[in-house]
Formats: structure tokens, sequence, C-alpha cells
């Protein structure tokens, strides 16, 4: 299993710079930041730095969307980053949430989602792309081919993920419904002709070692902030669809809105509809053999990549908690 940490862009780019260096010596094989541009800098800016200041480490957005940039702008940045860093880009894709939602804007659809993947992919290889009826083709671009990963809840996105991608993202820690994603992303690959052996599964979440009530204080945030997804499946599938399980849809049943200013927010005041048993089902929490415990469950359906979002305090402890404790039991 890989191992990762994703940052949303509210710590300095100096530390930023120094937990990349210090997640690289540790073992971990990503660092994936937030693209939100209104909510957080620019992360293009800060993976720039920290590309300068390792080796190793591969970096992304997780994840960016079709709606924030013009796609030739985006290929643009990402066949740049990729030859900067010797192939060590990787592109994290969804519809579009906070980066849409603080503007005030809905995010796209799955169809744009694919196109976009599709399109980006082409143009940093250097292909002549269409889109908006216009061809497109970055004449310096050196063949590149991009890691894509497609960020997906609902059954439609899975299997659009399945379809294109070569990652699925899971904003998850609960093993049993990151099968039940991960099983209809890779059934939908496979009916769709395609070889899903290499097909990789990330579960992303929070994770935090010690005190478990410490821990649950830390990151409740969580689970709100994937309230936000599962309402929008509740919304075009109902809450009692049979294809949906109820541990998914039931805890959200109390929510009463979100306020996207205080996005991934441990003090956020939308916050009051989350139960510590969701809490500790949707992230990783206690002692670093409890974190092994639970990561072997991860591992055994499937996922390939342990991603923590990092940004719940104490960030140096925790990977250097992971780099003691925990890597050493997935180190080959």
């Amino acid at each position: 299993m890989d191992f990762a940490i994703t940052f949303k862009g509210d710590i300095s780019p100096k530390r930023t710079v120094a937990l990349c260096k210090q997640a690289e010596v540790a073992g971990f094989n990503y660092a994936w930041f937030f693209d939100s541009h209104v909510l957080w800098r620019e992360c293009y800016v800060t993976m720039a730095m920290c590309i300068e200041h390792t080796q190793s480490i591969r970096f992304g957005p997780l994840v960016t969307n079709p709606g924030v940039r013009d796609w030739s702008v985006a290929a643009s940045l990402y066949a740049t980053l990729a030859a900067q860093s010797g192939g060590r880009f990787d592109m994290g894709v969804g519809r579009g949430d906070s980066s849409r939602r603080v503007l005030g804007k809905k995010p796209l659809t799955i169809e744009t989602m694919v196109e976009f993947s599709d399109a980006i992919r082409g143009m940093v290889r250097g292909d002549k792309v269409t889109y908006d009826d216009i061809e497109t083709q970055i004449p310096w671009a050196e063949g590149y081919e991009i890691p894509v990963w497609i960020a997906a809840y609902g059954p439609k996105a899975l299997k659009g993920a399945g379809e294109s991608g070569d990652g699925l993202v899971i904003q998850l820690a609960d093993p049993q419904l990151v099968k039940w994603f991960s099983d209809q992303a890779i059934a939908a690959g496979k009916a769709a002709g395609r070889d899903m052996s290499k097909y990789q599964i990330m579960a992303a979440a929070p994770a935090w070692v010690g005190d478990m009530g410490k821990g649950r204080e830390q990151t409740r945030w969580f689970p709100a902030m994937v309230g936000n997804h599962v309402a929008d499946i509740v919304e075009k599938y109902g809450m009692d669809n049979p294809d949906i399980p109820l541990s998914l849809t039931n805890y959200i049943k109390g929510r009463k809105g979100y306020d996207y200013l205080h996005h991934a927010d441990k003090d956020a005041d939308h916050l009051d509809f989350i139960t510590e048993d969701i809490v500790d089902s949707f992230a990783v929490l206690g002692s670093p053999a409890d974190h092994v415990r639970k990561l072997k469950e991860l591992e055994a359906v499937g996922v390939t990549q342990f991603n923590i979002y990092l940004m719940c305090g104490e960030e140096e402890r925790i990977v250097a908690e992971y780099a003691e404790h925990v890597l050493p039991h997935f180190q080959k």
C-alpha cells in the first residue's frame, strides 16, 4: 500500500515544504493539495516549491475540476509541473465542490468531468485535442502520460471513474463502504473492456494518533464535508434507495446546511449532526496498533493508497508517528 498526505493550503509555504521533505524521508509516496483557489492559496505555486526540494514523492491536485481554468491552461500547467518534477505529477479530478460552490456555482456534470480528464490526458501528452469545437495542441509537450484519479460517490460517477480513470478517490476510511464504491468502479471498467488489474483505489481521510476523544474533536469536520457529496447522492437517488447503503446516507438526516467559508474546518458551526460512531468509521483514529489494524482492513478490500488529510493539527507529529509505527507494517 502507498501512503500520502494532503494539504488544504492554510499553513505556511515553508512549513509545507518541510512537511513534504519529512514525509518523503519517512516513506510516503504522494503529497496532494486541495485545489480551491478562493478558500486557500493557489496550490500549484506551493507544489512547484515542494517539487524543487524533493526527489521521489509525487504531487497533484486532489481534486481539481473542469470549471475553474480553461482546459488548455490546466494542461499547460500540468505538463510544466510534470517536466519540472521529472515525471512526478498526477491529477485528481472531481465535478467541482468547494471551488465552485463558494462562488455560488453548481458542480459540473459527470460527463464534463470525464471529457475534461480525457482532454487533459491528450494535451499533456502532446496530442491534438478538440474541446469547445476548437482543436488545440501543446507543441512543447513531451509525451507524459499523466495518471488521472477520479473522485466519485454516486453510481453514475463511479461508472465514469471506472471507465475513464487510472484510479478512484474515495473520501472515506470505512472498509465496507470503500469496497461498495470500488467494486462498482472496477465492474464498470471491466464492462467497458478495460484491464483493471492495475487500477488504483485511494482511501482519503484524516488520521489522528493518540487519544480518541481528542482525535474526534480534530476530525469531526470530515464527515460533515463528506456529507455534501452524500446530500447530492440523496437528492439524485433518494434517501431509501436500495442500491445505496443506509450506513452512508442515514447520518445526514440531521444535516442543516454547510458553510463553505469553513470548509474542512474543525471549529465550524455545522458539525452538530456528526456522531462519534460516524467519526470513528470515516476517519482513522487511536493508537498506532489501531491504525495498522484498520489500514490492513482497507488493504484487504483493495485499497492501494491511504491518503492522510493532514489538516487536523500536530501535522509533523502525525507524519513522524506513521514513519515509526505504521509504515513499517506495509513496506516490503
